[in-house]
């Protein structure tokens, strides 16, 4: 039995073996650095032996940005990302894991940009009373050659909105046009 997130750092997950990071959260802040195609694997409380309900954790976990993270409030441009909620699962600890990445296929995914930051908070299950808040600040380092504007920025301090492709992007295709239209 262990209370509190685990929490682990993998450099590439074809490589388990290089793990870089091992956090027990118990309580308040921790920030970690990351790169892009790092993994971040979230392990939930678990309870092998026989415990009273109201001493296991039940927690949810949500991506949040800065203002959320401060006041660890989930109401305010956040969104749940996972829930532990089966401490005696029979195979063992819930297992979330995040990958950092550029782009992502599912819907469900997240695009991390570098040099940014991301913000993590978990707020005890509503039904079983108040816990310490836990907080988890992610910095993705930035590389040379990564210039990319995410498709989601309201998690971060951006305020061009993600949008600075878009103007270029209209005018190249509008001279695009034009010049199919002079040459038919």
């Amino acid at each position: 039995m262990y209370s509190g997130f685990c929490v682990l750092i993998f450099l590439n997950k074809k490589e388990m073996t290089k793990c870089i990071l091992f956090l027990r959260f118990f309580q308040g802040d921790y920030t970690v650095e990351v790169a892009i195609n790092d993994y971040l694997d979230i392990y939930c409380p678990h309870y092998e032996a026989a415990e009273s309900a109201v001493h296991m954790e039940h927690y949810v976990l949500y991506m949040v940005n800065y203002d959320g993270y401060m006041s660890c409030d989930h109401h305010r441009k956040g969104f749940k990302r996972w829930e532990c909620n089966r401490p005696q699962s029979p195979n063992g600890p819930l297992k979330f894991s995040e990958k950092f990445q550029l782009f992502t296929p599912f819907s469900l995914g997240f695009e991390f940009r570098p040099g940014h930051e991301y913000y993590y908070i978990s707020s005890p299950h509503p039904n079983l009373g108040r816990k310490p808040c836990l907080k988890l600040k992610i910095y993705v380092k930035p590389t040379n050659d990564s210039v990319y504007d995410s498709a989601e920025p309201f998690l971060t301090d951006d305020t061009t909105g993600g949008c600075s492709l878009a103007l270029p992007s209209a005018m190249l295709l509008t001279l695009l046009l034009i010049l199919l239209i002079s040459y038919s």
